[in-house]
């Protein structure tokens, strides 16, 4: 196993990075240091976050995880071992209630609130420089050169390394590139689109984002890289479902006849390997030669351990193609052309 670069920039990350929305929500933060320890000791490097996590649970106006992770890099003294990843835009405040109809418009991808953002996150995580700051969603409101502009900024004043973007669509990503080489301006390095096996969400990167990625060279960091667990095996063909939100959300979203055989497939081959399931269908991100580190998420060092092997877990180019074939869709014209 060896670390990757991401992108075109100078970081190299191990290629299992660890998500943190849960930390503050489902994951106290004992439980949020233990997790983080364990994902160190096993080589893990990039932690990514973001302001508003997670503003949507009681209690919680945003930054919480920022400041829980800021809190354990400081006490651990090992802000030179890890990399930071977080991300701006969403509203802060409870329930996202003190942004959209905020006076002082405490959102957004404007320069007023980037500059703000960025110095807010500095504080909450207790450190002098972001290794990877990302516009978490487009500002339809704000021109992307306006955007770019302060974000250059940022990493001029040295507190940023890289930009990176999230949840952009092809043609969106394509004009951030087109606007940062036309002005000079800091380019991202990476995106972090929703990534994995099932259908449509394989199907809706591939169509174009990958290309896009693959032709100028940015790192791709999938979020939701077992479709909110239902790659794991937890949900099974024809049995009830738990008595939990997510898992209603999970059945109105990914429960359909090809994302069954699509699991039955990662449990066969993870039956054949002695793998836990979710561990196939993160060597199968990770065989893509765009994918940098899918990002994963746990609220017990328990979880983080069936998780973290899939880094060195190399599927068979048989057991890829079988993959590639179960979650497959059907191409139009146009893609078939390309």
């Amino acid at each position: 196993m060896s670390y990757r670069r991401l992108g075109k920039s100078g970081l190299f990350v191990h290629p299992i990075a660890l998500g943190t929305m849960q930390f503050g929500w489902s994951a106290d933060e004992a439980t949020s240091y233990a997790v983080m320890d364990a994902f160190v000791e096993a080589g893990g490097n990039l932690i990514d976050t973001a302001d508003i996590y997670s503003n949507w649970t009681a209690g919680n106006p945003g930054g919480v995880s920022e400041e829980i992770i800021g809190r354990w890099m400081k006490s651990r003294g090992n802000r030179d071992r890890v990399l930071i990843a977080t991300k701006v835009r969403g509203p802060m405040g409870q329930n996202g209630s003190e942004g959209r109809n905020h006076p002082l418009q405490r959102e957004g991808l404007s320069r007023k609130w980037i500059l703000r953002a960025a110095e807010d996150s500095l504080r909450r995580l207790q450190t002098d420089f972001i290794d990877l700051y990302q516009v978490h969603w487009v500002d339809n409101q704000v021109p992307i050169e306006e955007t770019l502009s302060a974000l250059t900024d940022l990493v001029r004043r040295g507190w940023v390394r890289y930009i990176g973007c999230s949840n952009f669509s092809a043609w969106r990503l394509m004009q951030a590139l087109w606007a940062s080489d036309k002005h000079g301006y800091e380019a991202f390095v990476s995106i972090q689109p929703e990534y994995s096996l099932v259908q449509p969400t394989r199907a809706n990167f591939e169509r174009e984002i990958a290309r896009v990625c693959e032709a100028y060279g940015l790192g791709v960091i999938p979020y939701s890289p077992l479709a909110g667990g239902f790659l794991t095996g937890k949900y099974r063909r024809g049995e009830e479902l738990p008595q939990s939100v997510r898992a209603q959300g999970i059945a109105s979203n990914r429960m359909n006849e090809q994302n069954w055989s699509i699991l039955d497939k990662v449990l066969e081959i993870a039956g054949h390997r002695g793998a836990h399931p979710a561990q196939v269908a993160l060597a199968w991100l990770l065989s893509k030669p765009y994918v940098t580190a899918p990002i994963v998420g746990a609220n017990s060092v328990a979880q983080l351990a069936d998780l973290m092997p899939a880094a060195s877990l190399q599927l068979s180019s048989e057991e890829i193609a079988a993959l590639n074939e179960v979650s497959s869709w059907p191409l139009s014209r146009t893609e078939r052309e390309i």
